[in-house]
């Protein structure tokens, strides 16, 4: 299996439309999993209702430890992958909205199984926070932040790009 499946050709539709739209980007070099969490914190402190946030980054990246991040700071305790069931929400004064699309690309129909997902009348009044959110999930909203994390044997560097208006000055 490839590294990162979304270099391959069958996953380059998918790649994220940010080089497009970018607004604001940031860089950030992560050594461990507290320091994840911590960007994760951070960022939810950002957030608020309607908000999506893309996730990108090889197998063991670091993805669902940035969500748990993200959950925590929300009063979310029990933030974990939802590979195998596809979304899990967590019900709270701002709710988390956690997708993970991992085997829904390899199917070669994710358009259609994000739309029976019905994320669009969900999201109104959550988090959302997609795990391999490419171009398929980005056309959920012209206003997003679209996170890409690679790996090192030695640090995650983790690459925020804020997207619209929505996210204009953010800053972590």
């Amino acid at each position: 299996m490839c590294e990162r499946p979304w270099e391959t050709r069958a996953f380059r539709h998918l790649l994220p439309l940010s080089i497009m739209s970018s607004s604001e980007v940031s860089t950030h070099r992560i050594a461990d999993v507290q320091e994840m969490t911590a960007l994760g914190e951070k960022i939810a402190h950002q957030c608020r209702a309607g908000d999506l946030i893309l996730l990108n980054g090889p197998l063991g990246a670091g993805k669902t430890v940035l969500v748990q991040g993200i959950g925590a700071a929300l009063g979310f305790s029990d933030v974990t992958s939802p590979t195998f069931v596809i979304s899990r929400s967590h019900n709270g004064a701002l709710a988390l909205i956690h997708v993970d699309v991992y085997r829904l690309l390899e199917s070669g129909n994710a358009a259609s199984y994000l739309d029976d997902l019905d994320l669009d009348s969900a999201r109104e009044s959550a988090v959302t926070v997609i795990e391999w959110g490419g171009a398929e999930s980005a056309r959920l909203s012209d206003e997003r932040l679209e996170i890409d994390i690679d790996r090192t044997e030695d640090e995650r560097v983790v690459i925020v790009r804020a997207i619209g208006a929505r996210w204009a000055g953010f800053a972590l």
